[in-house]
């Protein structure tokens, strides 16, 4: 019992003591400073507030009004009032209507040809041209949301006019043309907005970014000043690799936990984001999130030799990683090899669960899947960084010790120091 005791001793002084030179590499790191904290914390808010407003509103657009009827100024009128589109040209042609387009003073055109309130008076189906500016997909929604809304409270009119003049009135008249009654509820998104759609992807992948770009420029420092052992007190290289790691780790969850819980939990209700989940759910997931993060970082990091070199990686991936996630592009939609190879991340999953958890109100369970890789990432990344490790370990102390590794021919020449010994390749 005593020597079990000197043994978990012994393991949380080694554990301790990785724990306080990690924390004195971050605390003497300008660069991984920067990412952990000022990072971690600014782009929230810049996301935040940049998307604050939630939907573009009053988009200018142009009307061509060939048909000069009232039913015509009548849609336009209405067009006018929404709050998507203001109708701020009245042009003669569509030329001149384009010519505003190519001048950016317009987002939308909408043309009423001449038979509009001809075909209407007649019972026949009238048309309506819109063109809309898709150089932001925020346009087109806002332009073709206030059409459509004005087009269904249009052809509502347009058919209580023909039941009146067949006889029927009224009550009647409502019930035949909404025969049944709904509500439009947006669920999850009642502004239907963008920033209730993005940005809680987005916080969640900040995390990562900055959790795998810090950890990555750490060890990419590391192996560029060749202090790849020189990092580890000399009495843990020979001892159980499992202290170092987690050592490394524990300054990382003690760095990030109070930033998990300003990104993830305090900015959605500061910025009014959906925050539907429950708190202790929230809480549960974010855990195998961050563990995983961790150990997914530290196995990349032990491949890292440029400290630069990280840098650019993290940008190219992060536009990739909020594909993969799931949210822009559903992954039900992707090919096989896509949705599998995602399954390496610890963002996809995290994103996944943490929307549906925080704007969904999904409980734990229903996450369940998603949760569980995370703990497997979480296992499996923990032991390759342990392997790295031992490798590293072994790799730099040969070399220290004077072995060096030449392949001539058949032959393999190991020098030892001074002496040198020959093997005999079969």
């Amino acid at each position: 019992m005593s020597k079990l005791i000197q043994t978990i001793s012994s393991g949380l002084k080694d554990i301790f003591e990785v724990f306080t030179l990690e924390l004195h590499r971050i605390f003497t790191d300008g660069g991984v400073m920067l990412i952990f904290f000022v990072a971690t914390l600014l782009y929230p808010l810049i996301f935040g507030a940049i998307y604050k407003h939630e939907l573009v509103r009053n988009l200018p657009v142009a009307v061509v009004d060939d048909s000069r009827s009232a039913s015509s100024r009548r849609f336009i009128h209405k067009l006018d009032a929404t709050p998507e589109v203001n109708v701020d040209f009245r042009c003669n042609t569509l030329e001149e209507a384009e010519t505003l387009m190519h001048q950016r003073k317009i987002n939308g055109i909408f043309y009423f040809p001449k038979e509009y309130n001809d075909l209407i008076v007649n019972g026949e189906q009238a048309r309506l041209c819109l063109f809309c500016d898709m150089s932001s997909f925020l346009y087109y929604r806002s332009v073709f949301t206030g059409a459509s809304s004005v087009m269904l409270d249009e052809m509502r009119h347009i058919q209580l006019e023909r039941y009146a003049m067949a006889g029927t009135t009224g009550a009647d008249a409502e019930e035949m043309i909404a025969a049944i009654p709904y509500d439009d509820v947006k669920l999850f998104s009642p502004a239907g907005g963008f920033t209730s759609f993005l940005v809680p992807a987005l916080l969640a992948l900040v995390i990562h970014q900055t959790l795998f770009l810090g950890i990555c420029i750490l060890s990419g420092t590391i192996r560029e000043e060749g202090q790849t052992v020189n990092v580890i007190p000399e009495r843990l290289r020979n001892r159980s690799v499992y202290r170092v790691v987690l050592g490394r780790s524990l300054a990382y969850i003690m760095i990030y936990i109070p930033l998990i819980a300003i990104d993830l939990v305090l900015l959605p209700r500061v910025f009014g984001l959906p925050h539907i989940g429950r708190l202790g759910d929230l809480c549960l997931f974010l855990l195998p999130f961050m563990l995983a993060t961790i150990a997914f970082s530290m196995t990349v990091g032990m491949f890292i030799r440029e400290r630069d070199s990280v840098v650019l990686t993290c940008i190219f991936f992060s536009v990739v990683l909020l594909f993969l996630s799931g949210v822009v592009w559903p992954r039900s939609n992707m090919p096989a090899f896509w949705r599998y190879f995602s399954y390496l991340f610890p963002s996809t999953h995290g994103i996944q669960g943490f929307v549906r958890i925080n704007s969904m109100g999904a409980q734990l369970r229903q996450v369940q899947f998603e949760y569980l890789m995370l703990w497997i990432q979480a296992g499996g990344y923990f032991l390759l960084s342990c392997l790295f490790y031992r490798l590293f370990f072994l790799h730099e102390r040969l070399k220290q010790e004077g072995w060096t590794f030449e392949l001539n021919g058949k032959r393999l020449s190991l020098p030892l120091q001074k002496n040198s010994m020959d093997v005999d390749i079969q």
